[in-house]
Order: structure tokens, then sequence, then C-alpha cells
């Protein structure tokens, strides 16, 4: 059998046209958190370091790192053997068995998480892993209800949608109720939700948090995401976490840390809650742990909740839960990251990189605010500073409406960095091996592209 397979040679593929492959993909494909006629994907063919390239040959920086994921940048050539490696050595087994790829990222898992975070569930992406985590919460306190925030994203799938605060959960309403998921005010210090402001607010919207947990009775577990990221890349004052983590303790409540898009180095450590020194129960990750390479998402908990399960049963699991392909690849990121020293290199470029978008808000008056920490930045855009009015609402793009923030980046992707915009701000978040140079190759052509903005602040 080996002799017949060692034989086989690679099929040739058919050619296929750029035109045909855009109409194929528009037609037979549907393009997520759209409405479908707008949906023009463009043709990508190759991508290198933090450049991906068009059919055209055009280079385009990758200013967030596609879905602020690829954090070593596109290509990493130790990843893309540790792919093959995978495949030849054993491509798929059932997750009742043990596999060496599965004890190795086990162990090296130990090396860069949070101290206590010591049993895990491998899943396929960060939604099937909030899904585990909501589902341990649950079996693990006896209770069900779980508040998320309403600037908040968790998933897409049944249970993740409906702990997601945005709008984006209509399409499954009324089910966030049905769930078990209530919601709580987020914290963005830039436009306080309760009207608040900080520091003489003493952190009114932790204490908010602990008013519902005494009037709910029933909660397992608070799930927040550190730093907020698609809704903004809110960052909590320093008091926040802690201040919530021993309310969760007082009130017998799991704290969940939604770290999908904020870990791995982005912030400047590797973990976002690290720079508070808070451990979560569950921490809950995906994205940057394979760079993307390949789909893995995983849930931490700590070993009180491992230890419930040895006498308890444990209700979840899938077929595709620690797959030899994604976590052989890890291993291999996380040494990557570790060899680079990336995120020493994200905690290094932050301020570089602050001065520069500071510079950008003050040269622009539709930049209302810009935040962030490490290489994990937003820009956020207003029509007006004093009212702090936004160009478009949340509701305008459910509905599909045209987004000031949309043009923006089209213009810049004309320029040859691509960004990633939501309602009104932009995210910045690119591979954390981007240069100083490219950090001024991006912010220059949102510099230039802000024009479209200026214009119609009033």
């Amino acid at each position: 059998m080996s002799d017949t397979l060692t034989e086989i040679q690679p099929a040739i593929p058919t050619p296929i046209t750029t035109d045909e492959v855009t109409a194929i993909t528009r037609q037979f494909n549907y393009g997520t958190w759209r409405i479908q006629k707008t949906w023009k994907p463009m043709h990508i063919v190759d991508a290198e370091g933090c450049y991906f390239i068009d059919a055209a040959g055009k280079r385009y920086l990758d200013f967030s790192a596609q879905l602020m994921c690829v954090n070593l940048g596109h290509k990493n050539p130790r990843v893309i053997e540790s792919i093959a490696e995978q495949a030849r050595e054993i491509p798929y087994m059932a997750p009742g068995y043990a596999t060496t790829s599965r004890a190795r990222l086990s162990k090296k898992l130990l090396e860069v998480l949070p101290e206590g975070l010591d049993k895990f569930f491998f899943a396929t992406s960060g939604t099937e892993a909030n899904e585990a985590a909501f589902k341990i919460a649950r079996m693990y306190t006896g209770k069900t209800k779980i508040i998320s925030r309403y600037r908040s994203y968790h998933g897409s799938t049944t249970a993740s949608i409906a702990a997601t605060g945005d709008p984006r959960r209509w399409a499954m309403e009324p089910g966030g109720k049905g769930q078990g998921f209530i919601f709580a005010p987020e914290t963005n210090c830039y436009k306080c939700p309760i009207q608040h402001t900080y520091p003489n607010c003493n952190i009114a919207c932790a204490d908010y948090i602990e008013h519902m947990i005494r009037n709910e009775s029933d909660v397992a577990a608070v799930i927040v995401e550190p730093i907020v990221g698609t809704n903004g890349v809110l960052v909590p004052p320093d008091e926040y976490l802690p201040r919530l983590k021993a309310i969760c303790e007082r009130h017998g409540v799991l704290l969940i840390a939604d770290e999908v898009m904020a870990g791995w180095g982005r912030t400047g450590k590797w973990f976002c809650v690290d720079h508070w020194g808070v451990k979560p129960d569950i921490l809950v990750t995906a994205k940057g742990i394979t760079s993307a390479y390949m789909p893995l998402g995983l849930c931490a908990t700590s070993r009180k909740i491992a230890d419930h399960f040895e006498e308890n049963y444990f209700a979840h699991g899938h077929t595709y839960e620690a797959h030899p392909m994604t976590l052989g690849p890890a291993v291999a990121t996380i040494e990557e990251m570790q060899r680079l020293q990336l995120v020493e290199r994200a905690a290094s470029l932050a301020p570089y990189l602050q001065g520069k978008l500071e510079a950008l808000k003050a040269a622009h008056p539709s930049v209302g605010d810009v935040r962030g920490k490490g290489l994990f930045w937003a820009v956020e855009l207003v029509k007006n500073r004093d009212t702090k009015e936004p160009f478009n609402s949340m509701r305008d793009k459910v509905e599909g409406k045209p987004l000031v923030v949309d043009q923006i980046a089209a213009k810049m992707m004309g320029a040859g960095v691509s960004i990633q915009a939501w309602v009104s701000h932009f995210v910045i978040a690119p591979p954390l091996i981007v240069t100083e140079a490219e950090l001024d190759l991006g912010i220059q052509a949102l510099d230039d592209a802000l024009s479209i903005a200026d214009a119609l602040v009033v």
C-alpha cells in the first residue's frame, strides 16, 4: 500500500481565471456578516510576512493580520513544515485516544498560560471553545445564567451568539434569554454606557455586575473579553478586572476570560489578563494559537474545575476535538513566538504605534479616540467630538447601509493597505513581526484616507 501511494503523481489542476474564481465564490458561497449583493471578494493568490497579494500581483500590507489572527505573519516556514510533519505522522485520530501532538501541546501550554489553568479542551474555533466554557461552567456550578456585556462578541453558534452583546445576535432572538444569557454594561471610559467618568466612578461598571449577581441568584459565570476586540478595542481601567475577579469569588461565580482575539502576545503579554495579574477560572482562546494556519480553539480551566469531573460526567465533545493536524502546528507557533520574542516585540512597539495614532488624532477632527495595548489598537471616528456621535450605528451595519469606515477602508486598499473596519472604528492589529517602517506605511494610508471623514464632521 505504501509503495502504491508513493507512486501516485499529483493531479494537475484545471486552469481557472481570476474572473471565474470570483464569480464562482460569489455565486456558490455565502459572504459572512453582510448583505450578499454587495459582496465582491478579491482573489488572493499569495501571502508572505506582513503582506498578501492579489491575482494582479498587487501587494497589500495586512494591517489587521486578517481577522486579528495571523500573529506570526504569513508563511512562517517552521509552522508550515510542522503541518506537513503532522500530516505524515498522523493526520487524524478520534479524541478518545492519546496522541504525541496532544501531549506536546498540553505541556507547552503550561509554559505560557496564566498559572493555574492546566486542564484543556481542544476545539476548532473560538466559538466552539466558548460553547465548551458555557457548558463546563453550568455543569460545575449547577447554575444556569451567564452574564455577558453589551459590547461583546463571543462567536456565531447558538450559545456563543446568544452571549454576544452586539446586534449580530438578532438572527437567533429571542434565543439569548432562552439560552440563559443576561447583559451588563461594557467598560468604555471614552463613552461610558452608564454615564460615569473615570476615575471618579469608582469602577461602577464592575459594581453593576455584582448587583446583577445578587439579584439574579442563579449566575454560573461572568464572561468578558479582558480587552474587547471587534467592538472597539475597549481597554478597562487597571482596577476593573481585579475588582471583577474579587466579586466573582465573593459570590461563587466563575470568571471566563475570552482571549480569542487579545491573547497570544497581541497586547504585549502572553495573555491580556496578565496585565493585571488576574487568574480566570476559565480562559478561552483561538486565532493566534496557530497564527490561524490551522483552526484550533482552546478552553482551559482551573484544576478545581477539573477535579469536579473526576467523579462527575463531562458531557461535551465532538469529532474534531483535539484534532492532531491542529495541535502539532500550535506547538511550532508557540516555539516561534518564543524564538522571535514576539510578545516582547509587541510591548516594545506599543509606544511607537501609540505616538503615531495620537498624532493622527490631533490632525483629524473626525478621530474621537485612539486606545489600545501592545499591537492592538482602535481608531474611533465621530461626527462630532463634543457629542461623540458616531457616523454610523450598529443597526446601519446589520441593515447594509453605507458606512463611512468602509469608504475609508476602500481608499486604503487602493493605497495597498488592508484594515479591519467595524461600524465607526478601525482595528489596527498587524502581525507581531511588523516593522516600524510598515507601521508608518499603514498609518500614512489611514492619514490620507481620513479626509473622507473629516469632510463630514459637524
